[in-house]
Parts: structure tokens; sequence; C-alpha cells
């Protein structure tokens, strides 16, 4: 379907009839979804969910096989059983899909659709990370194989006080009957509801047409899309991908660390190569009582706690080291940013740990990064989330952030509503 869209300045979203889950196939709908690929903690996140139920989404997001290959193409023939003994089935009318969950006092409201895509340059969607060629190349070749926006990306976006427009749609559609409801096990409520009335529709799209969004959540699957998109002539259903529009002055979005796992640096090692250069302290646990302690010197400068035997609360570092090893040619902002002098500083001139994933873990989970780090002999480090403020001012100033820099959320389940880019 397409309709008469936005001006090209701002975000162009277009409804899509979205493959869902027969919800009289499945046993339960939390245990077929999943959380984002990248959240997953390998191996012990995915054969959890792998073992929840034969048909979760896990097992097309992150297929398993003795080659890249063999798992992508895995990843396509279940997804093609799937649609055909009607475990999936295509929705019968192109919509944009109003998307809830709640836990607790935290409530959060946005809409997916299909969304034109546009490179950086246009400033419609602004990335604030770097991100890691061979996550964009596996991804990519996930996508070639299935055909398929099997996750929404997460964006943000920012509406004018007493506007109206997708809101007014978002508020009255909640009020109708979801076409779903499910708990998860994070204690997560997602409801989903469809927009198929073509004023409503146009109204989200002319709303929105006025808009620039930031990618919250999803820069690998962005990267991703482009890619793939350059390799198709326009016009073609890759032209668009999935997203997930939050307005963040009706719902602010959660802003969290992401951890890094340094699988062959054991602490000692880690430790005795910054006693010269950072200021060390051993604080005690649990790990509750460490970030707090993270979190206070935080508010002072940059600070990490290193975990995997006890753990150390690491800040001050050496300004002259700092000068030395942190690239000049950027702004004080980033220059300061966490992330910035742990690669900079730390992983690659004190630690001098390769950049691959064979040494490089990012794990969201705090508990989880130092479980691994015990288990294995690693090192984890602990980081302090940035500011949304500081991520949109760099992203504004076309300046990108140290890769997984940032994790926004509540981020959209996997498993609810997707998109098939062919017939």
């Amino acid at each position: 379907m397409t309709t008469a869209g936005p001006a090209p300045h701002g975000l162009h979203l277009e409804p899509f009839q979205g493959t869902r889950y027969c919800l009289d196939r499945v046993d339960s709908l939390a245990a077929v979804t999943s959380p984002p690929y990248d959240v997953v903690v390998r191996p012990d996140g995915l054969l959890h969910l792998e073992s929840a139920d034969p048909h979760n989404i896990v097992r097309l997001i992150l297929p398993q096989g003795d080659t890249r290959e063999g798992a992508d193409r895995r990843a396509a023939d279940t997804l093609a059983e799937w649609l055909a003994s009607g475990i999936l089935a295509q929705d019968d009318k192109p919509a944009l899909y109003v998307y809830e969950q709640r836990k607790g006092d935290l409530l959060q409201r946005g809409v997916i659709g299909s969304l034109l895509l546009s490179p950086p340059a246009e400033e419609v969607v602004l990335p604030h990370e770097d991100v890691m060629p061979h996550i964009v190349e596996e991804r990519a070749a996930l996508l070639r194989a299935t055909a398929a926006n099997l996750e929404p990306l997460l964006l943000s976006y920012r509406s004018e006080p007493g506007s109206s427009g997708t809101g007014d749609v978002i508020d009255r559609t909640v009020q109708l009957p979801p076409l779903l409801t499910t708990t998860t096990e994070d204690g997560f409520c997602h409801r989903l509801w469809s927009v198929t009335d073509p004023m409503e529709i146009a109204a989200v799209q002319v709303d929105l047409g006025g808009h620039q969004a930031l990618i919250a959540d999803g820069h690998h699957r962005w990267a991703t899309s482009l890619r793939v998109r350059a390799e198709h002539p326009s016009p073609s259903p890759w032209d668009y991908g999935l997203v997930l529009l939050v307005d963040t002055a009706r719902h602010p979005l959660q802003v969290r660390a992401i951890h890094r796992l340094l699988h062959h640096l054991s602490p000692v090692s880690a430790l005795s190569a910054l006693a010269s250069s950072f200021r060390v302290r051993r604080v005690e646990g649990p790990l509750a009582a460490a970030m707090e302690a993270l979190s206070t010197a935080s508010a002072e400068g940059t600070a990490f706690v290193l975990a995997g035997d006890g753990f150390h609360l690491i800040d001050r570092p050496d300004p002259a080291l700092l000068d030395r090893t942190v690239p000049g040619d950027r702004p004080e902002l980033w220059r300061t940013l966490d992330a910035t002098v742990l690669h900079s500083t730390l992983i690659d001139h004190l630690w001098q740990i390769p950049d691959s994933s064979q040494h490089i873990a990012y794990i969201h989970d705090t508990a989880a990064a130092v479980e691994q780090a015990e288990r294995n002999g690693g090192t984890a480090v602990l980081m302090h989330p940035v500011q949304e403020e500081v991520v949109r001012d760099l992203a504004r100033q076309g300046v990108m952030m140290p890769r997984k820099s940032t994790s926004f959320g509540p981020k959209p389940a996997t498993g609810l509503v997707f998109r098939t880019l062919l017939p």
C-alpha cells in the first residue's frame, strides 16, 4: 500500500501487512517472543529461549548452524515453514500498529510502521553510535536470506507542547480492544493494536512528516537495511525498514549502559596496567553497592567498575594520559565520554586488546556480565549510563559516539509483529 506521504525532509512512515503468530497455534505468545538479538546473552539466554518453545522467534533472529551461510539458510527455511504451516500469518490489511509496554508505573506507547530509509546526510534519522562492520555484514546476510524485517528499530522523536496528530491517534486507538496482550518474563505487559483507517493513518503521516528521529536502539539494523537497499533498484520494498517510533515528550526513554566483557584479560592484569594512571579502590559488594559507588564517582568524572575478582572502582585518570590517547579532533563532550576513554585509553593503549568479538563482548545485563567474568576468568568493565541530552547533542552535531555506548529502553519485544519484504 502506498499513500500520500509527507514532505521528503521529515519521517515518511507507511502502513504494512504485519506478520504475526497465530494465537491458536502457539501455547503462549510470551514463550515465542525474545529480546532484541543483541540483548540475548549467549549462550545461556539463547538456550533458554530455544527451550521455551519450539517456535520461539530467536530461531529466526539468532539462527544456529555449522556455518554462517547454513545458519541463515536455516532461518529462511524455518520462516517459510512457519508461514506455510500457519504458525505465522500475514494480516489482511496494511496497518500501522500502536504498541504499548507497561511495567508498574512505567508506560511507553508508540507506533510501529514501515519507514523510508534515509542516509545520515539527510538528517531525517540521526544515528549516534558507530557500528561494527562484521556485525552489519552478518545481519545483512540474514536479511537477504529471510527477506524480512524481524525486529523493529527503536526511534525517538519529540513533539511540540500542545501538538496533535500521532499522540491523538494513539490515545483513541488504545480505547479499543487490542489485537494481542501478553506479559513476558521480565514483567512487561505488551499490547498491540492495528490502525487501518485511512484518515488515522494520514494524521500520523502528516504529523511525523515534520519530525526527525534519533536512533535509540538498532544502529546495526539501520546500517544493515541501508546496505541491502543499495543492492536493489528503487522503488522496492527494500527502501523501507521496520521501526517503532516513540514520542519522548510523552514517554521519556530510559537510558542504560552497555558493559564490556574482556574475555582474555584477567582482573589482576587489568588492574596492574592501571595502577599508575588511575585511582584504583576495592569496593565491597554486593553488585548493587558497587554500582552505587560507580554512580557517585561518575558524577565527578570518568569512572568504571572492574569485576571478575571482586569489585574495583576506577576513576580520576591521569590528564596527561588522556591528552596523549584520546583523539583531539572531536568536541570536548565526546572526548570526556566514559566509552571514549575506555576504548581510546584503556582498551587500545593500556590493555592493547584487539577490537574483535573474540576479545570483547558487549553485555546489557550487569549481573550477566559479572557472572561470565567470574566463570571464565575474564574482566567485566561496568559502565554508568550517558544522559539522553548528551546523546542528542552529539547526534545533532553529526558526531558518532563509540559503538555500544548506550542502551535505550524499554526495547520492543521481538516476535509480536514483523515485516516480510516479498510476497
